[in-house]
């Protein structure tokens, strides 16, 4: 082509290939050679005279155009998980694109605030304009630190509130955000870590008071990165709802299905009933009915309401607050089934035999209309011939139908096993100005475990069902133990007299025979705990890799769309597996459900780190008006610094420093996770009872420390001066190992080695 092109034909073709803007590029396209390519520098410095283009090295591009390959920073998850990021080189003059950043499976990690190299390529979807595939990262996110501010003479330093943290942060006069003394702040770091001095921050938030009682929770959710705030746009799609109504559903509201939750709860997901079956070849047996909030008619997915709900994943619970997955016109409202109210919801209707065996499921697209909100107390009062004026008239129709329900399944547990640990919850009782009252251990009662049947019973149904559909869906995995921790816990069982079967496939009814021995002795906790720690946590994944605690080969979470979000997916994959009419899995939700199910798995992690760092929290500001008090507990952690008691008063875990535990040194075995003192041999293990003095407790770190005066309820070591003293070992500075140092060490190598033997031979077999 001789002829020059136009204006237009230059910038549709700069449009058309981004990666080809060079003015070679350009020349070679067109055919245009010799002295007409100065003709073509004239069109294009005219078009960027014009603002048509902008000159960028010796490339040419349309500033309303990211460059192909970009400067990107990484944003916040957002609802869905998805990673969206930044350009740092926009310059249009209009709204900012948004790029999605498509992940590899050997890309690295990438977090809020990270820069990254990226290709980009133009789409046209309703959420962003390009999507990214990393180059490489070229920085690191600011690190995230939150502390109390004390203010200088010149700016001021933030001390860290986290447990074992001793770093401070130095902020500048230009950096404080107005930030008073003693207020408790959210600061990032400021620039590059240097080799010398504190490092520098920059403060971001001022969150107030942190000796007020309410702050205890709000220090470990942005500790954590949880959201606790709905976006305008999240609230107002939330306000818009209006209750669903009959249209195709199938009519419940005569079926008295009851809902049984604690006394304070303000969301009700869930709604029981069961009648005996009247199928004459089912005699003895059970007609079940769950029914679940259908949260999905009004979370669609790509929603705003959906975009937030995922990003969070789950709602986070503390002893003084909430923080939902969805707005309380939804979670506390329209998706609550509350008393006398006409409510959407998704229900399965199961049918068990006398044995507690299941028989078969369907699944309704429903309104229902409970009869009652009651609580776990209440219902048990009733049945155990208390009932108030509320349960008086349901006890023959609805609760004693529940009760004998209940006993088949509970048979049929029995029969299947799962894994029995007997690990009391903890319960922190406030007053009105987020004071501590007293930290005691939730009854376990049959309704408790009644409705937990139900749930259970509920989520296989769910699992079965979509698997026999052939419906992507999201799986609730719990895979069994590794081969070293359940070796460990052999060592541990055995240490305590006790036998854990070997040589065949685990069960957990393996387990069980040895929780079963250890609760006829005083070893007991010791092995429930134990038996705990040996356990991989469970996660979610599309690909069904079986539930070993609850010994099932299906099992989904279905039962609590309000504060779960992976029970949503669940719930628009039996609206597609059914098809009923919207609102079901979208091809998004399947295409990224290896995503979903790891960024929910994730969110899951950090709400149980948050939740069990306000509990320490709480728990020392309890105890924080006793120092110097004595208690009784059990060894609880070892670690390589000390070892960790746990309260038999109140479940507190204290450390007591390996320094403070005599002057001779401690081997650490990780393995067997016991220390030995090495000049008396002695071993110090899980479960041994102990005596403690509280020697601190920190409410806004929630570290608590103990003396330890008792070990196995025999006197330990005699106190001198002030310290523990090692009776007649060889004083530690004195050169050479003692004999009976020598002798400690080779006990340990030994048993060391036969360990890694074993697991040899094991692994060979």
């Amino acid at each position: 082509m001789s002829k020059l092109p136009t204006k237009a034909d230059v910038l549709d073709w700069i449009s058309a290939n981004p990666t080809l803007t060079s003015k070679r590029d350009i020349a070679k396209a067109f055919g245009i050679k010799g002295a007409d390519r100065i003709d073509l520098k004239r069109i294009l410095r005219e078009l960027e005279d014009e603002g048509h283009l902008e000159k960028r090295h010796k490339t040419y591009r349309d500033p309303d155009r990211l460059p192909p390959v970009s400067v990107l920073q990484v944003k916040a998850p957002d609802d869905n998980g998805d990673l969206f990021a930044r350009p740092l080189e926009w310059h249009g003059e209009g709204v900012e694109p948004t790029v999605l950043i498509i992940a590899r499976a050997n890309d690295p990690a990438l977090g809020e605030g990270d820069r990254i190299l990226a290709r980009l390529q133009v789409v046209h979807h309703a959420d962003h304009n390009y999507e990214a595939r990393l180059i490489r990262r070229i920085g690191t996110s600011p690190r995230k630190v939150v502390g109390i501010f004390r203010k200088g003479a010149e700016g001021g330093r933030i001390l860290p509130i986290d447990k074992g943290s001793d770093k401070e942060w130095t902020v500048s006069p230009d950096a404080t955000g107005g930030a008073q003394d003693g207020e408790l702040v959210e600061a990032e770091q400021a620039g590059p870590k240097g080799r010398m001095g504190l490092p520098k921050a920059r403060i971001v938030l001022r969150l107030g008071d942190p000796t007020a009682p309410r702050a205890v929770s709000l220090i470990a959710i942005h500790q954590h990165g949880i959201p606790d705030n709905f976006p305008e746009q999240v609230l107002a799609e939330a306000d818009s709802m209006k209750p669903a109504g009959l249209k195709g559903r199938t009519d419940l509201r005569e079926l008295p299905l009851i809902t049984i939750d604690p006394s304070d709860a303000r969301d009700h997901d869930d709604a029981v009933f069961a009648e005996p079956d009247e199928d004459p070849q089912n005699e003895g047996g059970h007609v079940l009915w769950v029914a679940i909030a259908d949260v999905a008619h009004y979370v669609t997915p790509g929603s705003a309401l959906d975009r937030e709900a995922k990003m969070r994943g789950n709602s986070s619970y503390f002893p003084d607050r909430v923080v939902p997955m969805l707005p309380d016109r939804l979670s506390g409202d329209l998706c609550s089934l509350h008393e006398g109210v006409p409510r959407a919801c998704i229900a399965a209707r199961i049918r068990i035999d006398a044995e507690g065996n299941k028989l078969g499921q369907k699944f309704y697209r429903a309104l229902m209309r409970s009869p009652a909100s009651l609580s776990y107390q209440e219902v048990q009062a009733a049945i155990d011939g208390q009932p108030n004026d509320k349960c008086g008239p349901l006890l023959e129709l609805v609760l004693k139908p529940l009760y004998a329900a209940y006993a088949a399944l509970r048979a049929a547990r029995e029969r299947r096993q799962p894994l029995d640990l007997d690990l009391p919850e903890r319960k922190i009782a406030l007053d009105e100005d987020g004071k501590v009252t007293s930290v005691n251990f939730a009854d376990r009662l049959d309704a408790h475990k009644l409705i937990e049947e139900f749930m259970v019973l509920a989520n296989v149904a769910a699992a079965e069902t979509l698997i026999a559909k052939d419906t992507p869906l999201l799986f609730r995995v719990h895979e069994e133990p590794p081969v070293d921790k359940l070796e460990s816990l052999r060592d541990t069982a055995q240490a305590a007299g006790l036998t854990l079967a070997k040589g065949q496939v685990l069960k957990t009814r393996h387990l069980n025979q040895l929780l079963h021995q250890a609760a006829k002795t005083g070893e007991a906790e010791l092995i429930n705990l134990a038996t705990l720690r040996s356990m991989t946590q469970a996660y979610y994944s599309p690909k069904n890799f079986g539930h070993f605690g609850l010994a099932l080969q299906n099992y989904a979470h279905f039962t609590s769309p309000i504060r779960r979000y992976s029970d949503l997916i669940v719930h628009r994959a039996l609206i597609t597996a059914h098809k009923w009419e919207g609102d079901g899995l979208s091809q998004e939700d399947i295409e990224r459900l290896d995503a979903t199910a790891q960024h929910i798995s994730d969110t899951e992690r950090r709400s149980m780190m948050a939740e069990r760092d306000t509990t320490d929290r709480y728990l020392a500001a309890y105890l924080s008006d006793r120092l110097g008090a004595e208690f009784t507990g059990r060894v609880s952690g070892i670690a390589k610094f000390g070892i960790f008691v746990k309260l038999d008063e109140t479940g507190a875990d204290g450390l007591v420093p390996i320094g403070t535990l005599g002057n001779e040194y401690f081997h650490f075995d990780r393995d067997a996770g016991t220390l030995m003192g090495g000049d008396t041999g002695r071993i110090i293990g899980l479960g041994m009872r102990a005596r403690v003095k509280l020697v601190e407790a920190a409410p806004v770190t929630g570290g608590i420390a103990f003396e330890l005066l008792e070990l196995d309820d025999e006197e330990y070591e005699s106190r001198q001066g002030g310290r523990f003293s090692r009776g007649k070992g060889r004083p530690r500075g004195k050169s050479g190992p003692s004999p009976r140092r020598k002798q400690a060490k080779a006990k340990a190598k030994d048993a060391k080695t036969k360990r890694k033997v074993t697991r040899q031979r094991r692994s060979k077999g």
